[in-house]
């Protein structure tokens, strides 16, 4: 009852606002001014009155009060029902009160659509007067005096019963009068003598009683419930008793008080209900797609217009970086020229003058320095091709301290490529000098490379691991076995071995990338134990098969993966050195503007997509950077420019290592270290390449003459070369290395002897044991079921790894979601 009674309480005050106001308005029932005046102060103070009431009840749905209650009970405009019931004279005794109000209001809730009002005082079992019945009303009992704001007591209303007023309606099982709202339309009734119901409500009059005409409206609700007193679809309602046809150009909808204006005359007819714009509708397509259509065009002018531009200026910045550069080695050689002259001069005058002349002329020319001289007379200048060669000179200009912070401080494209190629061709410069002073360089020389003032620096990461053994979870096949060593940062190692000998897995695991595979034995990241995947967002991973986007330019390529995965703090001016130094570095650069292609759109070579896959992680500066196969198809100068790509890198401090297949021997020299694996992922040996041809000599394993070491070492592993009897027997190599290297050794390897088949045989060639070669289908399709499920496991594992070590904060989603509309869109416009 009381959720019931909550909604019939809110509404209670609007009905009754009008009640009070009607009955306390006859001032003269001939003056329309004054029915229309002293309505209109009664509502306003009893609307205010009853606001927060409303507010509280119905706030949900109504937001503005007064507004609403305007809406729909104010009759100020056209109050002439109203005037027509007060020439009657007692309508203060037939409205409803608050109580008979709350009472039909709640039976009605309880109801729902049965919508008919409970037995109460007046309207019961044994007493049912005319005005219980539908459209009619009766006058409270004479000498009576009815209260209209009393919520408790209903009053007896049992004489003068007789119709509606016009404009108002009279439930069945009530005997007052309840106003009908703005939007309805409650007209008096007129009887149907065909059907014998009152028309347009559908009640019959009682049977049997000849003086019971048709009354006014017999019920009011939502219009959910019933829509029977709503002014109907095409007509409009001023006045409760007033239908109007809607004109022409105007169309109106259920329950209107005022006829709306089409946009369009010819658009509505009379009696529309709703207006036709389907033409508008049209129209509106068409011009939204001409909008998007210029919108198109332009767009795909302007980004055009736009990479014309940037190329301009990227072409005057390689222009002047390179001007640079000849005018700096112009200057050093006309200074050396001047200190050599200068040198020639004294010698000559010593040789000239006496020994004591000549001593004090040696001792002026130490307190001069005449050769210095020529030097400190320009500092200046000296100063000045330093500053000119630096890339920040040409972007911040002023003092030392600017000049350093000149790449942050670039804003214009121009000034942003001016830095990035003014920083390129110092650094060219100075691997250049690097080289004339020492072929090869030191590890002094790479730290010194690695922590110059104008490199930033990346976090250095050493790896070793130690005893590291991959075996398969379901079908416990073992992928490595008992692999130890250590990959350092600043050099280059290179992985080798026979087909199947765990190449590829060794880099998955220390990569932490490998799954589906239980992982035994130690990975220790710069001595600590700590998990390889915290350090996943500065650890780039270069996998056989290309990853590259083949709708998408070179440089497009490089620079979605570059805003994806650099640091979000990095400047703009970085981010584009560290792009330009890439292509710059992979010689990238007659192509950085090509699309990559597809198998069905043919784009750039085989290598240099190969050089544009190992670039996508390259400009995310990565500490450890592994490459599978990454030469693989490439002929021996695109292999050689992405070598000395990787020792650029490795200058930098970035820990590298690659799967290699048979590399030519210059690039074979061009590896720090090198990891050479038997079958079975049995390590044979884990060292400087220049040691590698002394241990096995050791071993009685000597490399012919014109002979590729690499390759030898390989096709002894491969069996393909034989070795004499005298040396060492292969399948002993794993073995000979742990020992030579104090490493622990499994148990079974020390059982088995060199010219066993067994132990070694099963292991390094990788075949399972008889009892597992027996093993039924069902259990092998089980175990590569669980390897399979594994595999996904670890997948979802690597991803969702929330622990980070790697103090580098890439884009959020939000951001990487904006890049890849970005990157949608570059390759819609080159589809």
């Amino acid at each position: 009852m009381a959720a019931a009674g909550a909604p019939a309480r809110a509404l209670l005050p609007t009905v009754l606002l009008l009640f009070l106001a009607v009955a306390e308005a006859q001032v003269d029932p001939m003056s329309n001014g004054a029915v229309t005046s002293a309505l209109n102060a009664k509502l306003k103070k009893l609307t205010d009155a009853f606001a927060p009431q409303v507010k509280r009840e119905l706030g949900y749905c109504i937001q503005d009060t007064d507004a609403e209650w305007d809406a729909t009970f104010n009759f100020s405009s056209d109050p002439k029902f109203l005037v027509d019931c007060m020439k009657k004279g007692d309508l203060p005794q037939r409205v409803c009160t608050a109580a008979e109000l709350k009472f039909y209001f709640e039976s009605i809730l309880r109801r729902g659509k049965k919508n008919y009002v409970r037995p109460n005082k007046n309207c019961n079992l044994s007493s049912w007067i005319d005005g219980c019945e539908p459209g009619w009303g009766c006058t409270a009992d004479a000498g009576k005096e009815v209260d209209l704001q009393d919520a408790e007591n209903f009053p007896s209303r049992t004489v003068d019963c007789q119709g509606c007023c016009p404009g108002f309606f009279c439930p069945r099982g009530l005997t007052c009068m309840i106003p009908c709202p703005l939007g309805a339309y409650c007209p008096q009734s007129t009887l149907n003598k065909t059907t014998g119901v009152c028309d347009p409500y559908n009640y019959q009059p009682p049977p049997g009683q000849p003086n019971h005409t048709c009354g006014g409206a017999d019920r009011w609700s939502d219009v959910m419930s019933t829509d029977d007193v709503f002014c109907p679809a095409g007509y409009y309602c001023p006045s409760p008793i007033l239908k109007i046809d809607c004109s022409s150009g105007f169309y109106c909808r259920k329950g209107s008080t005022i006829q709306t204006k089409c946009l369009s005359k010819g658009s509505c007819k009379p009696n529309s209900t709703t207006q036709d714009i389907t033409i508008f509708g049209a129209m509106l397509v068409v011009a939204l797609s001409l909008v998007l259509l210029i919108i198109y065009n332009f767009s795909d002018q302007l980004l055009t217009n736009r990479e014309k531009k940037q190329a301009k200026s990227r072409e005057a910045a390689v222009r002047l970086a390179k001007e640079t550069v000849q005018a700096r080695e112009r200057w050093r050689s006309a200074k050396d020229v001047a200190k050599k002259h200068a040198a020639g001069m004294q010698t000559s005058l010593t040789r000239t003058f006496s020994r004591k002349k000549s001593l004090s002329s040696s001792h002026e020319s130490s307190k001069g320095h005449p050769p210095e001289e020529h030097g400190a007379d320009h500092p200046s200048e000296e100063s000045g091709e330093k500053n000119t060669g630096s890339p920040t000179a040409e972007v911040g200009g002023g003092g030392g301290d600017k000049k350093k912070k000149g790449g942050k401080h670039a804003h214009t494209q121009s000034q942003i490529f001016q830095y990035a190629y003014g920083q390129i061709e110092k650094e060219k410069a100075l691997e250049q000098e690097m080289e004339q002073n020492s072929n090869n360089l030191s590890l002094s020389g790479v730290v010194a490379m690695a922590t110059d003032e104008d490199l930033r620096q990346r976090p250095r990461i050493e790896i070793a691991f130690k005893d590291i053994t991959l075996t398969l979870k379901g079908s416990k096949k073992k992928l490595l076995r008992s692999v130890s060593g250590k990959l350092m940062p600043g050099r280059v190692a290179a992985v080798m071995g026979p087909s199947g000998a765990g190449k590829t897995t060794l880099l998955s695991a220390i990569a932490g990338k490998a799954t589906g595979c239980a992982t035994t034995g130690t990975i220790l990241i710069n001595g600590k134990q700590e998990p390889i995947r915290a350090y996943k967002k500065i650890i780039g991973f270069v996998p056989q098969d290309d990853i590259v986007h083949g709708n998408l330019t070179v440089q497009e390529n490089l620079w979605f993966n570059a805003r994806c995965r650099l640091p979000v703090e990095m400047s703009q001016a970085e981010k584009v050195l560290v792009v330009e130094r890439v292509i710059e570095s992979l010689g990238l650069q007659p192509v950085r503007d090509s699309l990559v292609g597809t198998v069905e759109k043919r784009g750039i070579s085989g290598g240099q997509r190969k050089r544009v896959n190992v670039g996508l992680e390259m400009v995310m500066e990565p500490s450890v950077l592994i490459l599978d196969e990454p030469t693989s198809g490439l002929d021996s100068a695109s292999s050689l420019l992405l070598l000395r790509a990787l020792r650029r890198e490795a200058m930098e401090g970035v820990n590298i290592s690659m799967v290699v297949h048979q590399p030519s021997y210059t690039l074979y020299n061009m590896f720090d270290d090198l990891i050479l694996l038997a079958k079975g992922g049995m390590p044979v040996y884990h060292g400087p390449v220049k040691k590698v041809e002394e241990y096995f000599k050791g071993l009685g394993i000597v490399v012919p003459d014109r002979v590729n070491p690499p390759d030898y070492y390989i096709d002894i592993l491969e069996g393909i070369v034989k070795l004499d009897t005298n040396a060492v027997n292969v399948k002993d190599l794993p073995l000979r290395w742990m020992l030579h290297n104090g490493y622990e050794v499994p148990r079974d390897m020390l059982q088995s002897s060199s010219g066993s088949e067994s132990s070694l045989s099963g292991e390094a060639g990788g075949h399972a044991p008889q009892a597992e070669a027996k093993k039924s289908v069902l259990g092998e399709l089980w175990g590569n079921l669980r390897d399979i499920l594994g595999q996904k496991k670890d997948e979802y594992d690597y991803n969702k790894s929330s622990e980070d070590l790697s103090n580098r904060r890439t884009p959020g989603k939000l951001r990487q979601y904006k890049y890849y509309l970005g990157r949608y869109m570059w390759q819609a416009k080159a589809s």
